[in-house]
């Protein structure tokens, strides 16, 4: 990549996850892809993440462009809500403590996989895991989706607790930025 400012479409319409990533890939400026994106219907997040990339190929053919899946594993709950994490409960915090309550194995672990896919043609991936455990309780303000009710390992308080500077350096898709970052060798 050349050096100077680096221009990409998210293919996502969550600015939330916009403004997590350009935080997280410092001299990058990102858009998101305002349109009706398919049904995710891969079996990895890898496949989701590609999916949505070569989506926005289909758009934006001349531009960078970078596709994003994540979820939320939970050992419990045999790795729910994982791929369907953002669709799997209208109440998705309040569902998740229900069926978790009385439990006291509440580990679990945020996924991100990021596919970058250039206007040549080459592909890139980062792949970030945050693992931790879920709270009790809802607690915090910042942030977004479980952030709440998830706890980083050798952490008390939740993520939505230690806020946004915290994700910028620590989030799973701060650490896939920056493993998309070490693979692009930027």
């Amino acid at each position: 990549m050349t050096a100077g400012l680096v221009r990409a479409v998210l293919c996502s319409r969550n600015e939330h996850k916009r403004v997590e990533l350009q935080r997280a890939l410092p001299g990058w400026e990102l858009a998101l892809l305002d349109a009706e994106f398919p049904e995710e219907t891969g079996r990895t997040y890898y496949e989701n993440a590609l999916a949505k990339a070569d989506f926005g190929r289909t758009l934006r053919p001349a531009e960078r462009l970078l596709g994003e899946d994540s979820g939320l594993e939970v050992a419990a709950l045999n790795g729910e809500p994982g791929l369907r994490s953002a669709r799997w409960s209208e109440r998705p915090i309040e569902e998740l403590l229900e069926r978790l309550e009385g439990e006291s194995a509440r580990d679990a672990r945020y996924v991100c996989e990021l596919v970058l896919l250039e206007p040549g043609g080459r592909e890139v991936r980062g792949s970030g895991t945050l693992a931790g455990r879920i709270a009790e309780t809802p607690a915090g303000s910042e942030g977004f989706g479980y952030d709440p009710v998830f706890a980083p390992a050798g952490e008390e308080r939740t993520v939505a607790e230690l806020g946004n500077d915290w994700k910028v350096s620590n989030s799973h898709r701060a650490r896939a930025a920056q493993a998309l970052l070490g693979a692009l060798g930027a």
